[in-house]
């Protein structure tokens, strides 16, 4: 098993887990109230667990549909990171998104050197 594989399976699971969040979490819900999104929760939802199915799939299926998967939960993860930074989160507290998206940034480059 290659670094790719398994960085792609942990970023993979552990969107699968902050996706099914947040349909359920209080603390989830909580948070996007404090970020003035209450409405984006779901469609945030949604994407992470379609980025999260489109890296497993990609994975051994599809290149292509690894490298968009991998892209869109970067970008999704910087516009988090950003967003906590605007609301005056420090850094400890923006990391988590910060690490994923550096985490699937990783996973695109590595795709992209791979497959194209």
């Amino acid at each position: 098993m290659d670094l790719l594989t398994v960085i792609t399976w942990f970023s993979s699971l552990a969107f699968i887990y902050f996706g099914m969040n947040c349909f359920y979490s209080d603390f989830i819900i909580a948070e996007f109230i404090r970020y003035d999104l209450p409405s984006y929760r779901k469609l945030t939802g949604i994407l992470q667990l379609l980025g999260s199915t489109g890296l497993l799939i990609g994975l051994y299926f599809s290149p292509i549909l690894l490298l968009l998967a991998s892209i869109g939960l970067c970008l999704l993860m910087l516009a988090g990171f950003i967003l906590r930074l605007k609301i005056n989160d420090n850094f400890i507290q923006s990391s988590p998104s910060f690490i994923f998206a550096a985490l699937n940034l990783f996973i695109a480059i590595k795709t992209y050197y791979k497959y194209f």
